[in-house]
């Protein structure tokens, strides 16, 4: 415990003592019997607790007798008579026994509440003429108050907590029953007064039957509403289940839907969902797929864009899931969530072109959430992205594609959902279905296999090898066409799976590029991608680096000799086998090609002949990719700084300012130019000029944001585009690059003649347009360069005048 709680834990202890000392000095007994009664009766009572239904608490009865004792009793009866029940309540009716800290406190808190109890009944009464029943109406306030506050502040002390809160949610819902315990004891003392206390305790024993007829019927209800309980698990079983269908149907999904319930279900809250529409909001988001158990699983995996006719095949998912779940009955409305969750804000999604408000707000939460859990997580047609930018794409599409008011929430609170789902993660059930396992008991079904007819199997043979010949040629000259259609790397790599896994079967397929010496894979899909996508393999080491140097094919490879390869089998798919050819091109190897298979030995002879005779025209088609991959950037790139160009510079400022138009923001753009470049250049050759220039170019890029954009405009002009940045910002920074310009000299050359001018313009006030502003910018930069001339002019004939001041003193 904390100091704080320490010292209150004392001084509840010592005020205990004090009121315990008062009622020894104050002690008096009217009737032992009756005194004796009650006490009896409260010690046995004392394990009686009530169970309430509804409520996740029960309640004792020692109140009732207490307030019994205040209507009836001396103070110090009714002091005995309390302690003496929470004596018994400890020791007979817990589980455990409790510290001696704990017992003290609530013996003590127990004792201070009876004695502001009994006074609070008494002081009035000695007074006034109030109804006495009110007066213990009065009493039952006053002790409930009293004898859960203290125990709401120990908590509240030592776990740091609200002790309004902790008072609220724990200990105010008793409080009628603590009313209703006043009640009842004005009752008792009525009936006391008129036949005397003999006669009342003859009801005790029909309370005790009351009593008992009560557990027995919250007994009753606390049975069916296990039973509820129970059928509602299993209602969320089968949905789950149903779930699992899908994720055997889509294994690139797995964890997604469970991810997408936290998210949603979490919105759902915060938008006050009613509780039907929130548990179909919780269904919806595990069976919104099961409609592409319907799509055909080329389609689900493909590892590229999909045709028009793949997308209309893919549409149909929402409404044969709709269809399907209708059969189910559900009791709250799962089918309209499902049916709508790829309509859009705009009226342009399908099936149905809902919009705004006509889409249910269940699928308006499921439809943003899904999109945010797909970008930021691995699927075989592109690579995750980080959370914090698939958040922007959504926010992106807020009033489009998506309800405004759901993205703002979704938003504000991904971050903390994120964390909801990773300390959730435990729960989720990242086992897959054994759909890759091989069965090996049953040697026939039960009528048998097909007997062949004589000669008919020598006949078959010769006929599938005709047919398995005709489909290789026809497999491989579709291949070598569609290898020509495209310059885009990924792209040719991506067909080049789909196609190639017709005539060698894989489970992983990698391309691997080289550059720098080193193996780098351009394209990974199927089991284990990301692992794959992840690897850097050295020439000469592991399968593909041996292949590469040595330009020949190995067959059957153990694919755990990749270098970074792990083989966790808890983690990743295990691979048994590989196959592995190399890519070679006019100027040599530029890749190799590796094919990965959960069997061991699972390629042939015939496998490796296949990739043997299409690797010539894979390798040619690489290298033609990488040809324009170079040359696309260097379109767009300076060849002396590596900096983006002008050309790239105008692209980029076009679409920032394309995004402040749409968000509402700002951009600065800063023009800087090198003063006494020139003067390096004639001086020190362009060599050493080009090497300064290359170095302030480093400098300029290391200090700037990450997200800020440095381009070389020409010459010995740069230019950043930094977004959010305000104007006494960018004048500020522009002192500090003209430092860097300074030592960039200092350090190339040995003198100090570079400075930098620097010219600033906002979109905000200077114009939207990416000339207007370039060219406002460089206004102020050459008024800045002007007035450094002026002032490098004046301090030049200054300096003149002093030389020739010192000539005529000489004279």
């Amino acid at each position: 415990m904390s100091r704080s709680a320490k010292i209150f834990l004392g001084i509840v202890c010592l005020a205990g003592a004090a009121v315990a000392a008062f009622g020894a000095y104050t002690w008096s007994v009217d009737d032992p019997a009756k005194f004796i009664a009650y006490l009896l009766t409260a010690i046995l009572a004392s394990r009686l607790r009530v169970e309430l239904p509804e409520i996740t608490g029960t309640i004792s009865v020692n109140f009732l007798f207490i307030l019994i004792g205040i209507a009836e009793l001396t103070f110090g009866e009714t002091l005995l008579l309390g302690t003496a029940a929470i004596l018994a309540q400890c020791f007979i009716s817990w589980q455990r026994w409790l510290k001696p800290h704990q017992f003290f406190f609530n013996v003590s808190g127990s004792a201070v509440a009876i004695w502001l109890a009994y006074y609070a009944y008494y002081w009035p009464l000695a007074r006034t003429h109030v109804n006495q029943s009110l007066l213990l109406m009065l009493a039952a306030c006053v002790y409930f108050v009293m004898n859960t506050l203290p125990v709401a502040g120990i908590i509240s002390l030592t776990e740091k907590k609200s002790l309004t809160k902790i008072w609220a949610d724990c200990y105010f819902w008793s409080l009628p029953y603590y009313l209703v315990g006043g009640a009842i004891a004005a009752l008792v003392r009525w009936a006391n007064h008129v036949v005397g206390w003999q006669p009342t305790l003859l009801a005790l024993p029909g309370m005790f039957l009351i009593y008992r007829s009560y557990r027995l019927y919250v007994g009753r209800l606390e049975t069916e509403k296990k039973h509820v309980s129970e059928m509602a698990d299993l209602h969320l079983r089968t949905i789950e289940a149903l779930a699992l269908a899908i994720e055997a149907k889509d294994q690139t999904t797995h964890d997604h839907l469970q991810r997408v319930r936290v998210y949603a279900i979490e919105l759902g809250k915060e938008l006050n969902l009613p509780n039907d529409e929130l548990e179909a909001l919780r269904a919806a988001a595990l069976l919104h797929d099961i409609g592409k158990l319907a799509v055909p699983e080329h389609i689900i995996s493909k590892p590229g864009k999909l045709t028009p006719e793949e997308f209309d095949k893919m549409k149909i998912h929402p409404i044969v899931g709709s269809e399907i779940l209708e059969r189910v009955k559900f009791p709250y409305p799962v089918v309209p969530i499902v049916r709508a969750h790829h309509e859009r804000w705009d009226g342009t999604g399908y099936p149905d072109g809902l919009k705004a408000e006509e889409i249910p707000l269940g699928a308006r939460i499921l439809s943003a959430v899904d999109c945010l859990d797909a970008l930021a997580t691995d699927r075989q047609y592109r690579k995750a992205l980080p959370l914090d930018e698939a958040m922007q794409k959504v926010v992106e599409q807020a009033g489009r594609a998506y309800d405004p008011q759901v993205v703002a929430i979704l938003n504000r609170d991904y971050k903390k959902l994120e964390q909801i789902v990773n300390n959730q993660s435990h729960t989720l059930d990242r086992q897959k279905l054994s759909t890759d396992l091989k069965v090996q008991r049953g040697e026939a079904p039960a009528n048998g296999f097909a007997a062949p007819e004589p000669g008919e199997a020598t006949h078959a043979t010769f006929i599938s090898s005709i047919a398995a010949a005709r489909y290789e040629a026809q497999a491989l000259l579709e291949l070598s066409h569609d290898l020509g259609n495209s310059l885009s790397l990924s792209e040719t790599l991506s067909v080049l799976s789909i196609r190639l896994k017709r005539l060698v079967p894989y489970d992983a397929f990698a391309t691997y590029v080289m550059r720098d010496g080193c193996l780098v894979p351009e394209f990974a899909s199927g089991e284990n991608f990301p692992l794959l996508a992840s690897l850097r393999i050295p020439m000469g080491a592991g399968l593909s680096g041996w292949v590469a140097q040595n330009k020949k094919a190995i067959v059957n490879g153990n694919p755990s000799f990749e270098p970074g390869y792990a083989a966790d089998e808890e983690k990743f798919q295990p691979l048994r086998s590989a196959i592995s050819v190399p890519l070679e091109g006019s100027q040599g190897v530029v890749g190799v090609l590796t094919l990965y298979h959960a069997d061991a030995d699972a390629y042939t002879s015939d496998h490796q002949r296949i990739l043997m005779a299409i690797s010539p025209k894979v390798g040619a088609t690489v290298e033609n990719a990488l040809a324009f991959q170079e040359a696309e950037s260097s379109a767009t790139t300076d060849y002396l700084t590596g900096l983006p160009n002008a050309r790239s510079l105008f692209l980029h400022l076009d679409r920032e300012l394309a995004r402040c138009k749409r968000l509402k923001t700002s951009v600065t753009v800063m023009v800087c130019d090198l003063d006494g470049f020139k003067k390096i250049n004639d001086r020190f050759g362009h060599l050493n000029g080009n090497r300064i220039l290359s170095q302030f170019a480093r400098s300029l890029q290391g200090s700037c944001r990450e997200y800020d954009y440095v381009a070389r405009m020409g010459g010995d002009e740069f230019v950043i585009v930094a977004p959010g940045l305000s104007l006494p910002a960018a004048e500020a920074r522009g002192v500090c690059l003209s430092a860097l310009a300074k030592r960039a000299g200092e350090e190339i050359c040995g003198v100090d003649w570079l400075s930098l001018s620097v010219g600033c313009a906002v979109s905000a006030t200077d114009g939207m347009d990416a000339e207007k502003l370039l060219a406002e910018a460089d206004h102020r930069m050459y008024s800045q360069k002007q007035e450094h001339h002026c002032a490098m002019k004046g301090l030049a004939i200054s300096s003149r005048d002093t030389d020739l001041a010192r000539d005529v003193v000489a004279n």
